[in-house]
């Protein structure tokens, strides 16, 4: 019975050591992975969502943001609570603030639907459902929050992460005789 205790130390350590020895090579793969620059100090940081958030808001012009939109996929589902920021137009952007903060998304791979957080305290309100579409911008896949369930004026957003849990999207009025462009958004 001694034999045993000390085999399961020597596995044990064997294994940690295993962990140990191959953990710089993860490290340095993740840690490897460079900034994506659009010019001006828009940049879309894969490590780092307050840096691309910041960017998006505040260093990208409308035609970079429009760049990172469509180079990216339609990515993950989005879950959960997140905080939202209006990026364009300006005067929308300085309006939503105490109006609109973030989505909660009650989705699954597939996905679901989300309540929009409205005001301060972040009461659930305007209802959408969440399902992978087809993008009005260049018909490729884009997550697509359809507010057809919600009193709300017809909307229709579309989002897709632009970096690992940062999504930036488009908010469409949905006419079939019109569909202009209302705003652009950031949710992480």
């Amino acid at each position: 019975m001694t034999e045993q205790p000390r085999y399961r130390f020597r596995s044990l350590a064997f294994a940690l050591g295993t962990v140990v020895a191959l953990a710089p090579f993860t490290a340095v793969g993740n840690a490897s992975a460079e900034p994506t620059d659009y010019g001006n100090g828009c940049a879309v940081y894969p490590h780092d969502r307050a840096a691309t958030i910041d960017a998006l808001r505040f260093k990208c012009s409308v035609e970079q943001q429009d760049e990172i939109y469509v180079s990216a996929a339609a990515g993950s589902t989005p879950s959960g609570v997140t905080s939202g920021w209006v990026t364009r137009p300006a005067i929308m952007a300085a309006m939503a603030p105490p109006l609109w903060i973030g989505k909660t998304f009650y989705t699954g791979s597939n996905g679901g639907h989300l309540q929009n957080r409205i005001t301060g305290a972040g009461i659930e309100g305007w209802v959408a459902d969440v399902y992978l579409g087809t993008s009005k911008v260049d018909n490729e896949p884009a997550w697509i929050l359809n507010y057809a369930p919600s009193p709300t004026p017809p909307l229709l957003d579309e989002i897709r992460e632009v970096s690992p849990g940062v999504w930036f999207g488009l908010s469409w009025w949905r006419d079939p005789a019109i569909s202009p462009l209302l705003l652009a958004f950031v949710v992480s």
